[in-house]
């Protein structure tokens, strides 16, 4: 009877031991029987590109930790899947269910997109992401998107841009005048009314653009993804500031109906590895941008100028009338602007005695 009492006392212990690991795995990488996902994300950048193209594998590395593998997302650098600028309806027709890219390339689709991402003279990085999530903006862009089967999401922000690449001195509006320039969205109607050529092209294609004369300038993000571009050997001037995307917000989108199919918590894990994604883009390009350009000033001899405030003057002047036609026979670019305009009002009264009056500060000797 001892020996039986103690075979027993074994095999109660030993089933226990097993039973106790077997929770601890479940709750550390779910349980066997739990449904894996594998989607597969299109971007209009090239694969594995600094900053910009980073976002995407980001994006899909935090879910996949997350989920513990059960969910899985496969990112595609533009034209590997889809064009760089066939993204928005890839997803919206649900032949893929994630893109990543930026809203103001959709602007002939949906006019307002154009808010989403960048407006000259308008937000900063910080701006955006505050009128986004605390401000409405979200609750828009979603309205927006609502009719293209789309979820959108913030993925990433470049902050502060350069004004771009020339080929010859900008020293007043006349010489814009012919120029050729890569400029998208609504600074390209800007550039377009101060009497220059304007045309939307995607990242890789700039540079043989500039090579070949295709176009005289061409602006595209800053000193980070320009030195890694190569643009500093087709074009001598680099000008600053970017007026035209003071903080230029890259977008998550998802289509809607394999959203809608999945639980909850992947939901929210979708949700967080996209805010994550957001801010990590930023703090990147905070941290390389100037270490870039001064390689481009001292190593590469490039010559670095301010646009001229009389040129800033006249383009900010074109870039109200400018908006003032862009909203005007849509009621939903309208119902953004307001909102946008209202928060800009807001925001720049409190960082002129908050963060410009503290940069003023940090040059006083």
């Amino acid at each position: 009877m001892k020996r039986l009492l103690a075979i027993g006392t074994f095999f109660v212990l030993v089933s226990c031991s097993n039973s106790e690991e077997s929770i601890v795995e479940d709750q550390g990488c779910f349980s066997n029987g739990t449904k894996n996902y594998k989607w597969t994300m299109v971007t209009t950048w090239p694969k594995n590109f600094p900053g910009l193209g980073m976002g995407p594998e980001n994006f899909s590395k935090y879910v996949n930790e997350m989920t513990c593998g059960r969910m899985q997302i496969k990112v595609y650098g533009a034209g590997e899947f889809v064009p760089a600028l066939g993204v928005f309806d890839a997803v919206s027709q649900g032949n893929v269910q994630l893109g990543h890219g930026a809203s103001y390339y959709w602007t002939g689709k949906v006019k307002s997109s154009q808010f989403f991402t960048a407006v000259p003279f308008g937000l900063t990085a910080q701006e955006m992401n505050g009128w986004l999530h605390y401000g409405g903006g979200m609750e828009l862009w979603e309205e927006a998107y609502e009719p293209f089967n789309l979820i959108p999401l913030a993925g990433g922000n470049s902050g502060v841009q350069m004004a771009g690449w020339f080929k010859k001195e900008i020293n007043s509006l006349s010489d814009l005048e012919g120029l050729k320039m890569r400029i998208p969205g609504l600074a390209g109607e800007v550039f377009t009314r101060a009497g220059a050529e304007t045309v939307t092209l995607p990242g890789n294609e700039i540079f043989l653009s500039l090579q070949q004369g295709v176009v005289d300038a061409a602006e595209w993000v800053g000193p980070y993804n320009d030195l890694t571009f190569g643009f500093h050997q087709v074009a001598d001037y680099y000008y600053y500031p970017g007026w035209h995307e003071p903080g230029s917000t890259m977008e998550i989108i998802i289509n809607k109906e394999a959203y809608n199919s999945l639980p909850d918590d992947l939901k929210a894990i979708i949700k967080y590895a996209a805010k994550s994604a957001n801010q990590e883009m930023l703090d990147e390009y905070t941290a390389r941008n100037n270490k870039a350009l001064t390689e481009l000033v001292e190593k590469h001899d490039v010559d670095l100028r301010k646009l001229p405030d009389n040129v800033l003057v006249e383009l900010k002047k074109i870039t109200d009338e400018v908006m003032e036609d862009f909203i005007k026979d849509d009621p939903m670019a309208q119902k953004v602007y307001k909102s946008y305009t209202e928060f800009k009002e807001q925001v720049i009264n409190y960082h002129r005695i908050s963060e410009k009056a503290y940069i003023d500060t940090r040059e006083l000797d």
